[in-house]
């Protein structure tokens, strides 16, 4: 899961860098006048944050699934391991008891001396 999330930043890092690098040589060959070179630096920031604002959320959602998601899988492993757990230890205790008498029966001690 850690490598879904670095790929995805790098995706992000490389949007972002390739929208200012885009917007850049756009600004920097288009013969236009300084106030209508300001005016689209603005607009087009506006967008590019909207765009990563836009991006970011759907990574929160989708972190937060994939945090969902893990956290269910853990909780059916715990249950899954406390089952097998009680299972083993109920078979340890029933093998343990079939070699101990009964306090019923009568057991000999031999003791040499």
């Amino acid at each position: 899961m850690a490598e879904r999330e670095n790929e995805f930043v790098a995706f992000l890092v490389g949007f972002i860098v390739g929208g200012v690098v885009g917007g850049i040589a756009a600004l920097l060959l288009a013969p236009q006048s300084g106030e209508e070179t300001r005016t689209l630096i603005h607009d087009r920031s506006i967008e590019l944050k909207d765009k990563a604002v836009e991006k970011a959320e759907t990574a929160r959602i989708k972190a937060e699934a994939a945090a969902a998601e893990a956290r269910a899988r853990a909780d059916e492993l715990i249950k899954m391991t406390q089952e097998k757990a009680a299972e083993y230890s109920k078979k340890g205790t029933a093998g343990q008891n079939k070699d101990k008498p009964t306090s019923g029966e009568n057991s000999e001690v031999t003791v040499e001396g």
